[in-house]
C-alpha cells in the first residue's frame, strides 16, 4: 500500500514513543509525537542496553550515536552483601559480543532519549509536540483521533499509545486494569566520579543483594559520573513516582549490607525514589487503529535492566508488520502476536529476580550456589533467549 500520506499520532514522547515514531517514519509515515511535559526529555539516571536494544537501535539507525554515549563494561557482577564476597560474574567482553553480534552497555536515560530525540528532529516526517497530554482517544471512520487535557484533537490514520505506566490509552482500550505494587521502591542518584569510593570503581555493573534489599552501581558518561541505585522493601503507602527521598530512610534499610558497601549508601547528598510496579499480563494490546507500546504495554520491574530494550524492540517489531501488512489492525494484531509471549517472559521473569536478588536464610544460599556454579557459557546459554534477537520480526 502506498504510505507516503499515511499519518500516525503518538501518545508519549519517552523512549518508547521516540522509537516508534523514528520506526514509523522510516515505514513511510508521517507521525506526530505528543508528549504531556513542557519540554521533550528524560528524568532520572543510568539505563543498561543488552545486545537486543542495540539489535533494535542499528534497525532504527540510531545504533552508532547510542554506542558513542555508552560505557563499554567488562562483566555483570552479584554480591553477597552479607558477606562481602562475590556469588558469580558474566563477562561480557569478546566472547559475549561474538556469541550475540553486540555489545552491553551502560548508558544515562537521558543520553539515550536524547540520541532517539535528535534523529525525530531530524527526520523530516517527524513532528514533535510538547504540553500535549493524552486523555482519551476514539476509532473514526478514517483512522483514529485523540483528545489532550487542553482540549485539542489530533487525528490521524492510526494511534500509538506510548504513554507510559499510567497511560490514559491503556486505561480506556482495557477499561482500567491496577497497576501492580510490588512493595519495592528504587532510591536513585548519580554521583560524580571523584566522589565515587576507589575501591569500588569497577567497570561493571556491579549488584550489591542483601535480605529483602538490594543496591547497584555502574559508570556512566565516559566514567564523569556513576550510577547508584538502592532498591528495598517496604509497607510505605504513599510513595510516588520521581520525589525527594532521604538518606536515612536509605541506611535504614541496609543495615545488614557489610560496611564496604554500605558506605557508598551514605555518599549522596540527595535522593530521588520511585515505587516500583508493573501490570498483569493482558491478551490484546489494540483497538481497532490504535495500539499499545512500551510501558503502556508491558510495563515491568527494573530487575532484568529490560524496560527501555523491550520498548524499542517494540518499535521495530511495529514498524516491520506496518511494512508487511496491508491495513493497521492487521498489521497490530500481527505485531502483538509476536510481541505479547516475549515482552511478558520478561515481565514475568523480573518478578521472579527481585525475589532472587532479596533472598534470605536458606533461599539465600540456594541462590548463592546455584549462581556460582554458573559458567559463562552457561550464563549465555541461559540469555540466549533474550540476547538473540528473536523479538524484532515476524
Amino acid at each position: 500500500m502506498s504510505k507516503a500520506k499515511r499519518s500516525v499520532v503518538v501518545a508519549g514522547g519517552g523512549i518508547g514513543g521516540l522509537s516508534a515514531a523514528l520506526s514509523l517514519a522510516k515505514t513511510g509515515f508521517r507521525v506526530t509525537v505528543l508528549e504531556q511535559a513542557a519540554q521533550f526529555g528524560e528524568i532520572g539516571a543510568g539505563i543498561q542496553i543488552g545486545p537486543n536494544a542495540f539489535h533494535a537501535m542499528d534497525w532504527l539507525g540510531v545504533g552508532d550515536a547510542g554506542r558513542a554515549k555508552a560505557v563499554y563494561i567488562d562483566k555483570l557482577i552479584m554480591m553477597d552483601g552479607m558477606s562481602g564476597e562475590e556469588i558469580a560474574h558474566v563477562p561480557v567482553d569478546q566472547p559475549f559480543r561474538d556469541r550475540f553480534k553486540n555489545p552491553y552497555a551502560v548508558i544515562h536515560r537521558a543520553d539515550l532519549h536524547g540520541v532517539l530525540h535528535d534523529a525525530c528532529v531530524a527526520h523530516p516526517d517527524v513532528t514533535l509536540v510538547n504540553d500535549e497530554r493524552v486523555v482519551a482517544y476514539e476509532n473514526t471512520a478514517t483512522g483514529a483521533k485523540v483528545v489532550t487535557e487542553a482540549g485539542h484533537v489530533f487525528e490521524g490514520d492510526a494511534v500509538i499509545g506510548a504513554d507510559g505506566v499510567r497511560s490514559k490509552i491503556r486505561e480506556q482500550l482495557t477499561g482500567g486494569d491496577a497497576l501492580k505494587l510490588s512493595g519495592h521502591v528504587a532510591y536513585r542518584a548519580v554521583l560524580p566520579i571523584e566522589d565515587m569510593p576507589e575501591d569500588l570503581r569497577w567497570n561493571a555493573a556491579t549488584l550489591w543483594a542483601g535480605p529483602k534489599c538490594h543496591m547497584v552501581h555502574y559508570p556512566l558518561q565516559g566514567w564523569k559520573t556513576f550510577n547508584l541505585v538502592a532498591t528495598f522493601v517496604t509497607d510505605i503507602a504513599n510513595v510516588g513516582t520521581n520525589e525527594p527521598g532521604t538518606s536515612e530512610e536509605v541506611l535504614s534499610r541496609f543495615g545488614d549490607i557489610v560496611p564496604r558497601a554500605r558506605k557508598l549508601l551514605e555518599v549522596p547528598k540527595t535522593w530521588r525514589r520511585w515505587v516500583l510496579g508493573d501490570r498483569d499480563p493482558i491478551e490484546n494490546w489494540t483497538d481497532g487503529n490504535v495500539v499499545l507500546v512500551g510501558d503502556a504495554a508491558h510495563p515491568t520491574h527494573q530487575y532484568f535492566a529490560q524496560g527501555a530494550c523491550m520498548a524499542l524492540e517494540d518499535a521495530v517489531c511495529l514498524g516491520d508488520a506496518l511494512a508487511r501488512h496491508e491495513d493497521f489492525n492487521t498489521a497490530f494484531l500481527a505485531y502483538q502476536t509476536l510481541r505479547i509471549p516475549r515482552a511478558y517472559r520478561v515481565i514475568l521473569s523480573s518478578r521472579e529476580l527481585g525475589r532472587v536478588y532479596h533472598a534470605q536464610g536458606v533461599e539465600r544460599l540456594v541462590r548463592n550456589k546455584w549462581l556460582g556454579d554458573k559458567t559463562p557459557d552457561g550464563f549465555y546459554d541461559s540469555l540466549a533467549w533474550l540476547y538473540g534477537g528473536n523479538g524484532l520480526s515476524g
